[in-house]
């Protein structure tokens, strides 16, 4: 089973291919938000790397968020667009869950942070499960750092990614030796873990296609936000009539 997987919801990018569980290559870049200009790209060059063509590839992996709303939406128009001009399935996978897969091998909880801002985090609780892949115990939620802090069961926790590394004083100050904050490089987003997750998937069962697969934000973009205000303010201003009501 070959797999190509990707992830574009956080600044950094990540492409993967993979043969079975064996990583045959992989690509990490701290670009910032370009991620448009340089995924396919980016994807070509690492498929020539490996002496594979587009149509060698099984299975199609992604991340569908939560994270930057530009990011999942490129990274999941991409995978669309393969899936239909090559007629493979797709593997949907959590931003979280992928993020997680850095504390393989921890005992106790795992707990991934993407920042999203205003003390806000994307975040879920997972425990380690016995086939190295951890397990789910909360569902995923946008909430801000201190209310998560204060809602977390006892026992120490582990936190990976970037949501990490921006809380890291607060997370001690108010969790004291029970935090354990990984470092830079265990906080990267990687495109294998993907890989490894979207396989799981397929062999679950759990796959999707081009016109089922969709992102997974969590929270309204900014855009949105300011649409439904302008739009209550329309209706506001609109005489009862004219409102259909």
């Amino acid at each position: 089973m070959r797999t190509f997987a990707l992830d574009s919801t956080t600044p950094s990018l990540s492409l993967a291919l993979l043969e079975d569980e064996r990583v045959i290559g992989e690509f990490y870049l701290e670009l910032g938000r370009h991620h448009a200009e340089v995924l396919l790209p980016a994807a070509e060059s690492l498929l020539r790397s490996a002496g594979w063509s587009w149509e060698a590839i099984d299975l199609l992996a992604c991340t569908i968020g939560p994270g930057s709303f530009t990011g999942v939406r490129i990274g999941v128009s991409t995978v669309k667009g393969l899936a239909l001009a090559l007629q493979r399935p797709i593997a949907a996978v959590s931003t979280l869950e992928a993020l997680t897969m850095n504390g393989q091998g921890s005992g106790g909880w795992i707990c991934p942070l993407i920042d999203a801002r205003k003390t806000q985090v994307y975040t879920a609780l997972y425990r380690g499960g016995i086939d190295g892949i951890p397990l789910l115990a909360d569902k995923p939620r946008l909430v801000s750092i201190e209310t998560l802090l204060n809602e977390l069961p006892a026992g120490n926790i582990l936190f990976i990614g970037d949501g990490a590394r921006v809380h890291h004083a607060l997370i001690r100050d108010t969790l004291g030796e029970r935090a354990l904050v990984s470092g830079s490089r265990d906080n990267r987003l990687l495109a294998s873990a993907v890989g490894l997750l979207g396989l799981r998937d397929y062999r679950l069962g759990n796959c999707l296609d081009f016109l089922s697969l969709s992102p997974c934000y969590l929270q309204l973009s900014s855009a949105e936000v300011l649409g439904n205000d302008t739009a209550g303010k329309d209706k506001a201003a609109t005489p009862p009539e004219l409102a259909g009501g």
